[in-house]
């Protein structure tokens, strides 16, 4: 086992998050390095490249600056990854400003098991980076806007909003509709499949 380091705080690593996930690498023309992060049986996090132990406020930054990274069971080499990002939801959404509703976590746990549930993860994943890019694009337009540009730019830049917000939607309806075909393939198959068997 590694000798403990000083942690380093999370606001040093926002300044240097390390590699850049493989898109955002893409981007600069350079192939983005795994960063591994190697998790003990007492819990702790040990980031190989800094050679410094990490807290979840540290991983959560590396998530923020989209940093490719990887965490492992320091002993089984088992890829811990989800565990710890679903940790980092936990202490979000019990940190005070939750972002789902007890209606919504309902809806997803009844999604286990059943027989959409890799319908509904890719649907959700579809519909998040769509999402993700229509916030892209209104960043893009706003940089260097003070408060008060940016409340004329909302109002003059209604159009392109409803327009944006539009493409959003659409993108999620053409998401919707492929889902639809795609269980509509699986049933049609499912159903040939039983009229061999007769």
């Amino acid at each position: 086992m590694p000798k403990s380091k000083p942690v380093s705080s999370p606001n040093n690593h926002a300044a240097n998050p390390g590699p850049l996930s493989g898109k955002a690498a893409a981007g600069k023309g350079k192939t983005a390095k795994t960063r591994i992060i190697k998790k003990y049986p007492n819990r702790r996090l040990y980031d190989t490249d800094t050679s410094t132990y990490i807290t979840l406020a540290d991983v959560k930054q590396l998530v923020m600056a989209t940093a490719d990274f990887v965490v492992r069971d320091a002993k089984t080499g088992e890829d811990l990854t989800r565990s710890i990002m679903l940790q980092i939801i936990l202490e979000e959404e019990t940190g005070g400003a939750p972002m789902f509703t007890e209606a919504v976590l309902g809806n997803i746990i009844r999604f286990y098991g059943n027989a959409m549930q890799s319908f509904m993860g890719s649907y959700l994943e579809k519909n998040v980076q769509s999402f993700m890019d229509l916030q892209v694009k209104m960043s893009e337009q706003s940089k260097g806007l003070t408060p008060e540009l940016w409340a004329q730019f909302m109002n003059a830049q209604s159009p392109m909003m409803q327009g944006m917000m539009g493409s959003y939607v659409e993108q999620s309806k053409t998401v919707f509709t492929q889902m639809q075909e795609q269980m509509q393939k699986q049933s049609e198959q499912m159903l040939a499949a039983l009229g061999l068997k007769r």
